[in-house]
């Protein structure tokens, strides 16, 4: 598929050359050569809104002490004041969060903590099929029949105005922790954490749904004068939240992420431990760290978030608290083992089903002149239609819709292209919706069957209407051009202090020009592509490259075509060999 590239915008000359010669110093021997090192760290830098000597500082180290006060967060001291109330009349109090990754994660933090302060503790995580997102009724009842007189919602609550005002109706308070986006009010709670509220000034407005949970028990730790450390072993939960929600990697999640890798590098919870025995990070014994290899965050957002998720896909999110509050290695064990039946089952049926979706769509006549990919299947599980969206995503790059019947009625998991709002276009259609929820690039939503045929019309009209032709080709955002001379050692160790990368701190993409093989191109598999790249006009030293997917590109290349690419800069172990290796991410065959 055509992808085009999309260029960063360079910052401004001065700051940046300011900014290189600052890191510069005090680099024994420094020359020329570290100094241009320097000017493209300090670009890429300062695309990330990282201007001063004291920014970076703070950027590749980051410091407890960056945390910010949790008390800057609106309602905090009311919600610390009356959990500690609570707690000290042994009142119940119910911990209630969202099926996914975020909320079970929350849950189990939250959960965890406040069980050291009190025995009268539980939680609750709604069913997927029955209750849906969120606060439920049937979660308050239940609350209510068990006696419950204070609920601790995470990762969800900023707009259950009508279920939080039943609790209250029924004598029981609710404290929300939430990131979301909230409505005009805020629902009657007892007390609102959320920093996207129009009234806060949290300094940071992009934290997970268990990253509030943390500075809640970090502020009733202050309460409380007990020592910050005690509850750093909780990071990393918010890092599999931070990971698994895409949330920003910038500001205090920057924070959180690093010293939550530390703590699951150096000693992971049990839970974590028997989730990723299923995965190909084994323990190492031998090693200062727990595993055979550092963990990542790509790790968290493939081997580890999708293992929880399919607890609450394909059976209950309750597994994966229990999972992941667990002291227990016995009782770990067989929850990872079920946890890992269910992702299984997942895989086969969201492969099962993308396969017929993808049947669908390929015997439509007028498949390519549609802007839009609307599938319904009746029969596919419910838990599966958003990956599968995902999925044709890549493969059509359409505003894509999966749909499939449940109960009465037909649901659908919407998901959008760069820069597109398929949640304007659907809201557009909601005249023939019975529900519909999201955001700018996912959604869901519900609708009558005998409404579905006028739905993928109009839905196709509004959508053909609105979006252009330039947001239907996959973009590769690339940093920054450089030569492959540029390329060294020295620059490799600094942009792995880049890490965590995400949302916001991208793995950084260079692009190279006027490029050629060196007479090594040839396909591994049937569909990569291995090549050695030097320069064309600029002496360099040939760079092994690996481009998965692009073996199409090999005749070229080997006819010795010259060529763009772009790629990041990655090691290659080979026989104990570490080397320096571009993995490919596009190229384009120069004429």
């Amino acid at each position: 598929m055509e992808k085009r590239w999309a260029f960063k915008e360079r910052g401004d000359r001065e700051i940046v050359s300011s900014l290189a010669k600052q890191l510069c110093v005090g680099k024994n021997n420094a020359g020329n050569d570290d100094l241009f090192t320097y000017e493209i760290v300090a670009e890429l830098l300062v695309q990330r809104g990282i201007t001063s000597y004291e920014e970076a500082e703070r950027f590749f180290r980051p410091k407890y002490e960056h945390l910010h006060n949790p008390y800057l967060m609106n309602d905090m001291d009311k919600a610390v004041e009356r959990i500690l109330v609570a707690i000290k009349g042994g009142e119940k109090i119910l911990v209630y969060g969202d099926y996914d990754v975020d909320g079970t994660s929350a849950v189990a933090l939250v959960y965890s903590y406040l069980e050291r302060l009190s025995s009268n503790i539980d939680f609750y995580i709604p069913d997927r099929y029955s209750e849906g997102y969120g606060v439920s009724v049937k979660g308050v009842d239940y609350a209510v029949d068990s006696d419950v007189k204070l609920i601790v919602c995470l990762d969800c609550g900023i707009k259950a105005h009508e279920e939080i005002l039943y609790a209250k109706q029924k004598g029981v308070d609710f404290i929300v922790c939430d990131h979301h986006l909230p409505s005009d009010t805020l629902p009657e709670a007892w007390a609102v954490l959320d920093p996207k509220r129009v009234d806060s000034h949290y300094p940071y407005k992009e934290l997970s749904g268990c990253g509030i949970g943390f500075k809640l028990i970090q502020a009733i730790q202050k309460e409380r004068n007990r020592p910050f450390e005690e509850i750093l072993n909780f990071l990393d939960l918010v890092a599999i939240s931070i990971a698994a929600d895409v949330v920003p990697l910038t500001g205090e999640n920057r924070v959180l992420a690093y010293y939550g890798l530390k703590v699951i590098n150096r000693c992971p919870r049990v839970g974590i431990e028997a989730i990723l025995s299923y995965s190909k990070i084994k323990h190492e014994s031998n090693s200062k760290d727990y595993f055979s290899r550092k963990l990542t965050i790509s790790d968290l957002v493939f081997l580890v978030g999708p293992r929880i998720n399919a607890a609450g896909r394909m059976e209950s999110g309750r597994k994966a608290v229990e999972l992941l509050k667990s002291e227990s290695r016995e009782e770990v064990e067989q929850i990872a083992k079920e946890i890992d039946e269910n992702n299984n089952k997942r895989k086969d049926l969201d492969k099962k089903a993308t396969e017929e979706a993808k049947m669908l769509l390929n015997s439509c006549e007028n498949l390519t002149a549609k802007k839009t990919t609307v599938v319904y299947g009746k029969d596919w599980h419910k838990g599966v239609i958003g990956i599968v969206a995902s999925r044709l995503i890549e493969q059509y790059y359409k505003p894509t819709i999966v749909f499939t019947k449940s109960n009465d009625l037909v649901t659908g998991s919407a998901r959008s292209v760069k820069d597109f709002d398929i949640y304007a276009a659907i809201e557009s259609c909601s005249h023939l919706l019975t529900h519909f929820g999201g955001h700018k690039f996912a959604a869901g939503l519900s609708l009558p069957e005998k409404n579905l045929e006028e739905f993928k019309e109009l839905f196709e009209k509004q959508v053909e209407a609105s979006i252009s032709d330039t947001q239907m080709i996959p973009e590769i955002e690339i940093d920054m051009e450089i030569e492959l001379g540029n390329i060294t050692p020295r620059l490799f160790r600094i942009l792995k202090q880049f890490a965590p990368f995400g949302p916001e701190n991208n793995i950084p993409i260079f692009c190279s020009k006027r490029l050629m093989d060196t007479g090594f191109a040839r396909t591994v598999g049937s569909k990569h592509l291995k090549l050695s790249a030097v320069s064309r006009e600029k002496s360099s030293f040939p760079f092994d490259c690996i481009g998965f997917g692009l073996a199409e590109y090999q005749k070229e290349v080997s006819k010795g075509s010259m060529f763009d690419i772009c790629y990041q800069i990655d090691e290659n172990d080979f026989q104990g060999k570490t080397s320096l290796q571009l993995n490919l991410k596009d190229m384009k065959i120069i004429n």
